[in-house]
């Protein structure tokens, strides 16, 4: 971090570097933790915390530990609205290669949530839709995004939110599914083959470098989407990823 830059520019700065290492940190951690990450002294590190938890972007426990805040939750759902409106154009683009519903998701705790869709020219009714949440291991964009989670952390998540079917095709066994995980990050694409909803196949890609973990998909039916389809989609799908990737580093200027 450049050390001439104006008090009010560098402290602004700290304070979003302190935000981001308590994400990283799993949202909660002590003050002498975050000098250690950061390398700034405590009494600067004391002196940014009091006015985030003044103005609620964190808030202080009884174990006067630190935690993220309620008002980042706001700024949170916020910025995914904006990021589903960012990726439309490429959505689209999307629709009118394949002929195929599209979607956007992000990874959001435990939950994926749809953050932009843009439907196919067939009718076909599904059950994404923006702004809902699932849980992951059951859907493309699910897995795609999990893939790239390191195993223990998967295990825990799964753990914690249990793996229920929601077809007899949906994957139940952790071991399994990790598997499944392993297979994806070796042909860079992710499958949801009738494991949401019975007679619907979902083909998935992560967005590269996305400030958020973020995954792009198709979804149409079975009879539409074959084997011999997705050979032609995922290279679309993964060039439109990239696409979209380099509009987000670009600060989302399509």
């Amino acid at each position: 971090m450049a050390s001439d830059r104006a008090g009010g520019v560098q402290s602004l700065e700290r304070a979003f570097d302190l935000l981001e290492r308590m994400a990283d940190a799993g949202g909660e951690v002590g003050l002498s933790e975050l000098s250690a990450s950061s390398g700034l002294p405590l009494p600067t590190i004391h002196r940014l915390m009091r006015t985030l938890v003044d103005c609620g972007y964190v808030r202080q426990q009884p174990n006067r530990r630190y935690a993220l805040g309620p008002r980042l939750i706001r700024l949170g759902e916020s910025s995914a609205r904006l990021l589903g409106t960012w990726a439309r154009p490429y959505l689209a683009e999307l629709v009118e290669a394949t002929g195929e519903t599209a979607n956007m998701a992000l990874l959001d705790g435990d939950e994926v949530v749809y953050v932009a869709q843009v439907p196919s020219r067939h009718s076909m009714r599904m059950f994404t839709e923006v702004g809902r949440r699932v849980l992951p291991h059951s859907t493309g964009v699910g897995k795609a995004l999990l893939a790239h989670v390191p195993p223990e952390e998967v295990r825990a998540l799964l753990a914690r939110t249990g793996m229920p079917a929601a077809t007899e095709r949906t994957i139940v066994d952790p071991d399994a599914f990790l598997a499944e995980l392993e297979h994806i990050r070796a042909q860079g694409y992710a499958v949801d083959d009738n494991e949401q909803e019975v007679g619907v196949r979902c083909l998935a890609v992560t967005v590269p470098d996305s400030p958020t973990a973020a995954a792009i998909s198709i979804s149409g039916p079975a009879g539409r989407v074959t084997e011999a389809a997705t050979e032609k989609i995922v290279p679309v799908l993964q060039g439109v990823a990239r696409q979209l990737s380099t509009a987000l580093a670009s600060n989302g200027t399509p």
